[in-house]
């Protein structure tokens, strides 16, 4: 019996949280400062432990709609001007992944301001009280200037805090706030670099057991949190995903091998949370900075999913991408024997959809030509040639599933983002 794998939640959210705060060093540690804070706020309140754990994943997560550095550093304002754009795409992300499901609609309320009892609903719909404890959590962290010592600004946040209750917070949370606020050791947690750490070390989330199915979900949920910043991106991850699970199939992989090849497709360029969309969008030649931003993303990759030892074979299918076979790849310049099968096939998969896919600046490449660019690479020892052999006898056929699958993906962001554009 083949036995599923085991994802430690905490692990992989934590992960996911810590990439996203790479986009700047302005908002390094902020998703798990705020689940620190919600967290601790929770439990001087007496609540249960599941509604704490539930606060933490939620604090995790809380700004994974904002797509942008300009709308990250936006919600690191205290009075944010338009914040339910970012909210309510977070939303909508989460709540197709059960596991995270119950996480969603307190992602979606975690800026209505209290006003005095009637943010307990927003446009007719209930907001959880949790949602409000989020709130509050959120802007504590951002009235934190991370440049000063702690202990001398918490006059100025309790101040702040205090004379928002009522009209911006719960008052029954900001009084236990304030109560939590006395002691030192919760300001010295919520600075410290070692705050994941910290949150490790009180928090129980379940280990969940996901089939082929599941753990397909969970990559489609991360493969949207990474293309949809950008347009120019937007369905990069399923025609790598598509074209991996093709190439896979013609190489003799079993049909659970090929579904795995598809979900690391998904997850491949998981590290490029820690790029601003800003750098993924500019059509122009990137500066030598702005590649080498470029180039950490798949160690991003490696580093998050390295967390899950259950995901270590689909890891190194997704992570090696950029590795050459003559060893002049990046980041670990793998070469040869060093580099799977499987991460071959993805090399020659990100190729092949990067230069075939219409972009908005530019067309994709004609068969012939893409052929031409992907033979020069194998004979340059870049990509196997054994499988640009086999992509050249099965063009045709990966290519239409590409382009399904890319399809499919279209429809999906216009749903998610026109709406609300």
């Amino acid at each position: 019996m083949i036995k599923e794998p085991q994802i430690p939640l905490f692990d992989l959210i934590m992960s996911l949280s810590t990439a996203m705060d790479l986009v700047s060093t302005a908002v390094v540690n902020h998703h798990k400062q705020v689940a620190y804070i919600a967290l601790s706020i929770g439990a001087e309140l007496g609540l249960p432990r599941e509604q704490q754990n539930q606060l933490v994943l939620a604090g995790a997560l809380h700004d994974i709609g904002a797509f942008s550095l300009k709308d990250r550093l936006d919600t690191l304002q205290f009075e944010i001007e338009n914040p339910h754009e970012h909210t309510e795409l977070g939303y909508l992300l989460l709540e197709t992944f059960e596991p995270l499901s119950n996480v969603a609609a307190l992602v979606r309320f975690h800026h209505i301001p209290w006003s005095e009892g009637a943010g307990a609903e927003f446009e007719g719909k209930p907001v959880a009280i949790d949602s409000h404890l989020l709130h509050l959590a959120d802007r504590v962290a951002v009235l934190v200037n991370k440049r000063q010592e702690v202990l001398g600004q918490v006059k100025r946040v309790c101040e702040r805090v205090v004379e928002r209750s009522g009209a911006m917070f719960v008052p029954e949370q900001v009084d236990a706030f304030m109560s939590l606020a006395t002691k030192e050791y919760f300001w010295l947690d919520v600075v410290s670099p070692s705050i994941g750490s910290i949150l490790s070390k009180r928090v129980r989330l379940a280990t969940i057991e996901l089939d082929m199915e599941g753990l397909l979900g969970l990559a489609r949920l991360f493969s949207q949190i990474i293309d949809f910043r950008s347009r120019f991106t937007a369905t990069h991850s399923s025609g790598v995903a598509a074209s991996a699970e093709s190439l896979a199939r013609f190489v003799g992989f079993s049909e659970r091998e090929c579904q795995m090849m598809k979900i690391a497709g998904h997850l491949h360029d998981l590290g490029k949370l820690a790029v601003p969309a800003e750098i993924l969008e500019k059509p122009a030649k990137l500066t030598e900075e702005e590649f080498n931003l470029i180039k950490s993303h798949t160690f991003y990759t490696y580093s998050i999913l390295e967390t899950i030892s259950d995901l270590d074979v689909i890891n190194a299918w997704a992570s090696f991408h950029h590795e050459r076979l003559d060893g002049k790849g990046y980041p670990f310049h793998h070469k040869g024997d060093d580099l799977s099968l499987g991460s071959r096939i993805m090399a020659v998969a990100d190729v092949f959809t990067a230069i075939t896919e219409d972009r908005p600046y530019r067309k994709g490449m004609t068969s012939d030509r893409a052929l031409e660019v992907l033979q020069r690479m194998a004979d340059n020892s870049a990509l196997d040639s054994s499988i640009i052999s086999l992509l050249r006898l099965h063009f045709d056929e990966v290519s239409s599933f590409r382009k399904a699958a890319q399809s499919a993906a279209v429809e999906e962001y216009q749903q998610f983002l026109l709406p609300r554009g």
